[in-house]
């Protein structure tokens, strides 16, 4: 059984992957943004879930909590779900988080991006790009950014299996009531890569949907954007891959 930790799992697709994992008997650990989330959690943590709490939109959480889950067990794949669709917090939460917890936790062999197939839609350029979030960043962008970091990532660590997933439009808080995709599939693929000894599940840098890698935006396999939004999020945030 592997130790898992699945980011923003207090409501939506996270909170469905980490029940599911749990109830297939992994060691998992959740993640509320502040205490008023985390008590959502209580029922998995009361089977056995751990429980870390920290705003992502806040680097120095991010690294608190980074530290907290360096200190315990060590865990043996990271599914990145936290993500918002809106507002200043865009590039901060959905990008510079989890670039900080990849450079911080280098202990995981299993790292699973949340996408979406608004990366289509982003531009590959990071001038002028808000990392800090004090004005409100575009989604498309920042999911095109976290998918090519996620196959940034697969590339300089091949060690690590490292894949970006969409998980569909899915009807969450997120997605909305009409969002027309599956919410019973928009959580199995990230399981699946989190914990699958299946073949396909043991490849690196695909971009998934529903299990099956598809071509993602052409600028995600692109080496020197990679390498150009590393160096741009390490020095951002003084931590390097």
């Amino acid at each position: 059984m592997s130790r898992v930790l699945v980011t923003g799992s207090a409501q939506g697709l996270g909170r469905a992957a980490a029940e599911a994992l749990l109830a297939a008997g992994h060691d998992v650990v959740v993640h509320a943004r502040n205490p008023e989330r985390a008590a959502s959690l209580e029922t998995l943590v009361a089977r056995g879930a751990g429980i870390v709490v920290g705003d992502f939109g806040d680097r120095e959480d991010v690294r608190r909590c980074a530290a907290e889950l360096g200190g315990g067990p060590p865990l043996d794949a990271v599914i990145h779900n936290a993500g918002v669709w809106s507002g200043r917090a865009v590039m901060p939460v959905n990008v510079v988080a989890p670039y900080l917890l990849t450079a911080l936790l280098p202990g995981p062999r299993r790292l699973v991006y949340l996408s979406s197939g608004s990366h289509f839609g982003g531009q590959p350029s990071l001038a002028g790009v808000d990392w800090h979030g004090r004005r409100a960043g575009s989604y498309a962008d920042s999911k095109l950014f976290v998918t090519a970091l996620a196959a940034a990532v697969a590339r300089l660590r091949p060690e690590v299996l490292s894949n970006a997933v969409d998980p569909g439009w899915v009807p969450t808080r997120m997605g909305g009531p009409n969002a027309p995709d599956d919410l019973e599939l928009g959580h199995v693929t990230q399981e699946w890569l989190a914990v699958s000894d299946e073949p396909p599940a043991l490849t690196t840098g695909g971009y998934w949907y529903h299990q099956e890698r598809q071509e993602p935006h052409r600028a995600v396999h692109d080496e020197a954007f990679q390498d150009r939004l590393v160096m741009a999020l390490a020095e951002e945030t003084g931590a390097e891959l």
